[in-house]
């Protein structure tokens, strides 16, 4: 079975974003496990992505400019995808037209899981549209993996999710709050399915590396939702502190967005680095490495404190209490779904663990360890038959 696969992904300008990767990877890794014999996937850098997981790999069709421009790009690429007679023709360079011949050599469409269907990026909302559509004109089932959807959408995404999720066969939704939205927008119920992001078990039964003694993980996105960038760094190092010091264990910083080469300090580096030169207690800076080892990290880690989606969801499913700090709406949705599947209820606010309250704040969720890591002892084997069978209906969707 041949399929095409589209995700966030591609290491580009050496800059690895570990949750997007991580979906791909979990999917990919699970289809050839239920008879996917080739892959091709969509990747912003073909090169990289086809060495990483030993797949084919294209380029995107690319859309860029004002939405009007995208809409033209979309409606040329259902034409050519439907063979229009008198459509305009797409270049025989075009990316957009070695997607679609992708698309008509495979077998199917898969949608990896990902948080980008929202007005936040209306690039990725269109890019995926038209590969839909080039998946319906050409008969090719389509399924939609692991998404968050919104919460912003505007007019012109709204509709264009809309009638993604009603053409697909099965739709993956990772928090409740999406599935409602997906209902909203008219998808059919019988085809939807609210279940744990895709990569909540990645590299779950590899030997975990022995962390020596206890460390407290922290990964910190760039984005603040608008708080002053000073006063939270200062207010971020003073909690973090007091924890250390409440938890008796070291701070080890991760970026789940940051540059694979250690002479660059880019993404969430460079806010991990201002936080640590912050702090009165000690705290190593560490690098991006790649999904599977960022899961085992987390893992390992006596707690997490993070603004990044990935590191919850790596943490919470083995049992690491997790003070997930958010930004906005966005984040808060996300956020509250990673770690609800667990029973964890450690979302603060961003603002708030920046503050003076912050260090009380993250200091209950380490109080909580026990009844946290009992929660997810008891949720695990359940949590992971769940998973086993959302895979089998993705690889069923795909060839019935």
């Amino acid at each position: 079975m041949r399929i095409v696969a589209i995700g966030d992904v591609g290491v580009v300008n050496g800059m690895m974003h570990i949750g997007d990767e991580a979906m791909f990877d979990a999917i990919v890794d699970e289809l050839r496990d239920r008879g996917v014999g080739e892959v091709t996937a969509i990747s912003a850098d073909p090169e990289d992505t086809a060495a990483r997981y030993g797949v084919a790999a294209i380029e995107r069709m690319g859309f860029a400019g004002t939405r009007s421009q995208m809409r033209q790009r979309l409606e040329s690429v259902r034409s050519a995808a439907a063979g229009a007679a008198g459509a305009p023709a797409l270049a025989s360079d075009d990316s957009a037209r070695r997607v679609i011949d992708a698309v008509a050599d495979a077998d199917a469409v898969v949608v990896a899981g990902g948080g980008n269907l929202a007005s936040n990026w209306p690039a990725h909302v269109f890019e995926r549209a038209a590969l839909a559509a080039a998946a319906e004109s050409l008969g090719r089932p389509l399924v939609v993996s692991g998404q968050t959807l919104g919460p912003w959408l505007d007019a012109p995404e709204r509709d264009l999710v809309a009638a993604l999720l009603a053409s697909a066969r099965l739709v993956g939704l990772r928090e409740s709050a999406s599935l409602r939205l997906a209902r909203e927008l008219g998808a059919p119920t019988e085809r939807l399915a609210a279940n744990r992001d895709d990569a909540s078990f990645l590299a779950s039964d590899g030997p975990h590396p022995d962390p020596g003694e206890p460390f407290l993980l922290v990964s910190l996105s760039l984005h603040l939702g608008g708080l002053p960038r000073g006063g939270t760094v200062r207010g971020l190092a003073a909690a973090l502190d007091r924890l250390a010091e409440r938890a008796e264990a070291r701070v080890r910083f991760h970026p789940h967005f940051g540059s694979l080469d250690p002479s660059v300090e880019a993404g969430d580096e460079v806010l991990h680095a201002e936080v640590r030169d912050a702090m009165r207690a000690p705290a190593e800076l560490l690098q991006p490495g790649d999904p599977r080892s960022a899961a085992r990290l987390a893992r390992g880690a006596a707690m997490l404190v993070t603004s990044r989606y990935h590191p919850a969801v790596f943490a919470a499913s083995a049992g690491v209490p997790v003070a997930a700090l958010s930004a906005d709406d966005y984040t808060e949705v996300k956020l509250r779904g990673a770690t609800g599947w667990w029973e964890q209820d450690g979302v603060i606010p961003l603002a708030e663990a920046a503050s003076d309250a912050g260090a009380e704040a993250l200091g209950r969720v380490w109080d909580r360890r026990g009844a946290t890591r009992a929660a997810a002892d008891r949720l695990r084997p359940g949590a992971a038959a769940d998973s086993e069978r959302w895979f089998d209906r993705v690889a069923a969707a795909l060839t019935d």
